[in-house]
């Protein structure tokens, strides 16, 4: 198994001047899952090389079992600290692609054209399509054989609006996924309680809604690709 891991290229909450990137645990979570199962993996981000790690999910309250075990990995550290630039991949060398989230992708990957030509090629050919917590925004200007948004008609879930307030940060990020989704004609759906795991699979889109989904997104991922 081939997996691509595309990343925020973005550093800036807004400008409130805090920092931002991807969430850590979005990131480690799923590259572990995929690393144990025996995928090869390649880390594709905007501008290549190091992508910013949002610096609230290294505080202690948001490390996990597999964030310290990153921290020990030095070969995963300097794949991360080298990722390809994202215009230079291509669909028909892997076999699926997973966005990890944090606020960054709502600034850059959410307009990406060569983002959005990654998720057409990757679905039309017939594979599958992953997205976590912030990240499923990625797909709603991504476009399917039809012309229309390729969420249109298909189940999905992301990071809730309660969930974006109880961070506080409704007002600073550039759009809501949950709105987002809707808008595009996603049917959105989530977990009954904030920041409780959820995640769900419809055809080859595979999302999730927050942290906690991070590793069951990336298992429903392997479980479309060896199923």
């Amino acid at each position: 198994m081939k997996i691509l891991m595309v990343l925020t290229s973005h550093d800036r909450m807004g400008d409130t001047g805090h920092a931002t990137g991807f969430w850590l645990e979005e990131f480690v979570a799923p590259y572990y899952v995929f690393k144990d199962a025996g995928a090869e993996l390649t880390l594709a981000s905007p501008k290549g090389g190091q992508p910013p790690i949002d610096p609230t999910s290294t505080q202690p309250d948001a490390l996990t079992e597999e964030t310290r075990r990153f921290e020990a990995d030095s070969e995963a550290k300097a794949q991360l600290a080298n990722t390809r630039k994202l215009a230079e991949v291509r669909a028909d060398d892997y076999d699926a692609v997973f966005y990890p989230g944090g606020h960054g992708p709502l600034w850059d990957l959410t307009q990406d054209r060569h983002s959005q030509q990654l998720i057409h090629d990757f679905l039309v050919a017939r594979k599958p399509v992953a997205a976590v917590c912030h990240a499923p925004a990625v797909l709603v200007h991504a476009q399917g054989r039809d012309g229309q948004s390729v969420v249109k008609g298909h189940r999905v879930t992301g990071f809730s609006n309660s969930e974006e307030d109880a961070v506080g940060l409704t007002d600073v990020v550039p759009l809501l996924v949950e709105d987002a989704l809707k808008e595009k004609g996603g049917h959105y759906e989530r977990a009954d309680a904030d920041f409780d795991a959820f995640q769900l699979r419809d055809g080859l889109l595979i999302t999730g809604q927050n942290p906690a989904s991070s590793a069951p997104t990336a298992k429903l991922l392997l479980d479309a690709l060896t199923g």
